[in-house]
């Protein structure tokens, strides 16, 4: 792509001083007393200036609209917490940009290499770049990344400083903000590569690895346990080191905690006391062994079951660097959502001789696998539908304002929904469309940020989810609380706890429901209903929306319903039965899940409200 015969350029004056500076200055520069904050400052963001990009927001763009974020340059277990900047564009995050010291030797030296890959390759990232100013490496990021990798491995790009004046015309055609909003990077994230392992892909075949892993050894070692019991130990156990492992790379939990207690012996066992801690300190769902007045009983199940030491550490010994590929400080929900997607679709069964196997549930196999909704198609969904709504939102008719996905999933719709309420919010403070009051706070670097308890209102007053399968609520919940996190620290944690006397996150049983969204418990009075054994009903699932969400009172109560209902879905004859009496306002020629979904869903609108499905 680079034509490095190339005599003529148009590089800017500013860029030829650049790098006579840095020539002029070369020896001084490789020392190890010049550090990376220096060379940032002097070298690296007038570079990018050059290209184009708002390194320092002159502009005064809003903090989600901000063209590069910087990162803290936080050194958790020997690397970095996040990269150095994040380049974005509409606030949607495109490619980063990590910094080493001049003295750091970028092209043969594999260990940068692999931390910015591992980066980019976590964060779903076409491309990334890894420079000290003297060398500029530009790195598919597509491909996943191996510990044995050299520092050429998945190299796209490689440019010492005094090339940059030549090729600068090419440089500027990829990387400079205006290529970069007219698809630079999106032409190149269409190429097909050698090696390409999506990161939600490969974390989707991890967990089914584990899963087989887990249902062998539990069954094996608590027999008598029923499907729908195996099923829920499972998802609960590996909800809990999958938020406690994202935790830890977010800087919430002591980096390395659940490392270090798998090398124990009883590795269950002190999982659990882990399991109990995060209780005290939580306060969620995901967490809840002590009985709490308000509340359903608690979890005494999954911590009575015996599991296998060797087990465990395999799993979570897969979430460790270098073993693992994954950095979870720049996992976004959104993928680990796709993953689960796909892992919801599949669900232990065990036969009448005891043999275990992990197969697609009918619905899955009826429309030929799950689909998940592309991350682009749900913001534009929630974004056109949010949008309007909030123009000329007052603090009290912000108060009326509810989402909710009836058929929620992995929780996709709900997250970005939160995720633009989020944003909103941030940008309705910091400009004064509403008083800031204690709801927001500038970190040590200057930003504007939502208070965790703030981050926790947003949550549990405007998002509300259902669906059929307790697996997929559990997932959402997962989600939720995960984002409920996100940008956060272990130090602003404690301090709402000392403040506010209340632990870290919210209980998500009011919000997020397990239940049939479209079959109401009058279900059970209906003809239908009728010598249906347990199993049947259960697997209907019936549901009351009125009971549930009494907090909403008022017939019609949703200002916003969002999501991707179902199509294909396997009904019994009882509930076509109950539909055909329930759905008669609708005539459908093709008698299909969706269409049940968009009527009963258009009955819970209140007026002036919007639906987008």
């Amino acid at each position: 792509m680079f034509n490095k015969d190339l005599i003529v350029s148009n590089a800017p004056d500013d860029l030829r001083e650049l790098v006579l500076r840095y020539r002029v200055r070369a020896a001084e520069l490789k020392s190890t007393r010049y550090n990376e904050t220096q060379l940032r400052i002097e070298f690296i963001d007038p570079l990018f200036r050059l290209l184009g990009w708002d390194v320092s927001n002159s502009s005064g763009a809003p903090e989600v609209y901000k063209d590069v974020v910087h990162e803290d340059t936080i050194l958790i277990g020997g690397t970095h917490k996040a990269p150095d900047y994040s380049f974005r564009i509409d606030g949607r995050r495109l490619f980063f940009v990590e910094a080493k010291r001049p003295s750091t030797p970028l092209k043969t030296f594999a260990l940068p290499a692999f931390q910015l890959r591992r980066y980019g390759w976590s964060a779903k990232l076409p491309i990334s770049v890894l420079t000290n100013f003297e060398e500029f490496a530009v790195y598919d990021c597509r491909i996943a990344p191996d510990k044995a990798d050299s520092a050429k491995t998945a190299r796209w790009l490689y440019l010492t400083f005094d090339q940059y004046i030549d090729q600068w015309d090419e440089l500027t055609s990829t990387f400079s903000k205006a290529a970069v909003q007219q698809g630079s990077l999106d032409r190149f994230f269409k190429q097909t590569s050698r090696g390409q392992v999506a990161v939600d892909d490969a974390f989707l075949v991890e967990m089914e690895q584990w899963r087989i892993k887990l249902v062998t050894n539990i069954n094996r070692n608590n027999p008598g346990l029923s499907e729908a019991q195996l099923n829920h130990a499972i998802q609960m156990l590996l909800d809990r080191i999958i938020f406690l492992r994202i935790s830890e790379d977010r800087g919430i939990e002591p980096y390395k905690r659940l490392y270090e207690l798998a090398q124990t012996s009883s590795v269950y066992a002190n999982l659990c006391n882990f399991f109990r801690d995060a209780d005290d300190y939580y306060n969620s769902g995901l967490f809840y062994f002590r009985k709490q007045a308000g509340r359903a009983e608690p979890d005494k199940f999954t911590t009575a079951l015996r599991i296998d030491d060797v087990v465990l550490r395999g799993i979570i010994r897969n979430l460790y660097y270098p073993e693992s590929p994954y950095e979870f400080s720049v996992f976004p929900i959104d993928i680990l959502g796709h993953s689960y997607e796909q892992f919801l679709g599949r669900r232990i069964t065990v036969s009448q001789t005891g043999r275990i196997s992990v197969n697609e549930t009918p619905d899955a196999r009826r429309a030929g696998g799950v689909y998940y909704t592309p991350t682009y198609i749900v913001d534009h969904i929630v974004r056109e539908t949010l949008a309007p709504l909030l123009k000329d939102a007052s603090r009290r008719s912000l108060q009326n304002l509810s989402v909710i996905d009836p058929a929620c999933g992995s929780g996709s719709f709900l997250v970005s929904a939160y995720q633009f309420l989020l944003d909103w919010y941030l940008h309705a403070y910091t400009v004064g469309l509403l008083p800031r009051s204690s709801r927001v706070f500038q970190d040590s670097s200057g930003r504007w940020r939502l208070t965790l308890q703030e981050r926790t209102r947003i949550l549990t007053l405007h998002i509300y989810g259902i669906d059929i399968d307790e697996r997929a609520v559990e997932t959402t919940k997962l989600s939720l609380l995960l984002k409920v996190l996100e940008d956060t620290s272990r130090d602003v944690v404690d301090a709402q706890m000392k403040l506010f006397h209340e632990r870290a996150l919210p209980d998500l049983d009011t919000n997020i429901k397990c239940g049939n969204s479209i079959v109401d418990i009058d279900f059970l009075r209906h003809e239908a209903a009728r010598g249906l054994d347990e199993n049947a009903l259960d697997k209907i699932n019936p549901f009351n929306w009125e009971r549930a969400f009494p907090q909403l009172a008022v017939p019609g109560h949703f200002k916003v319903i969002v999501g991707n209902p179902p199509w294909g879905s396997v009904l019994s004859e009882a509930e076509l039965a109950y539909h055909r009496e329930h759905n008669r306002p609708i005539i459908v020629r093709m008698i299909d899940s969706f269409m049940y979904f968009i009527y009963r869903s258009s009955l819970r609108l209140s007026k002036g409200g919007r639906m987008s499905m």
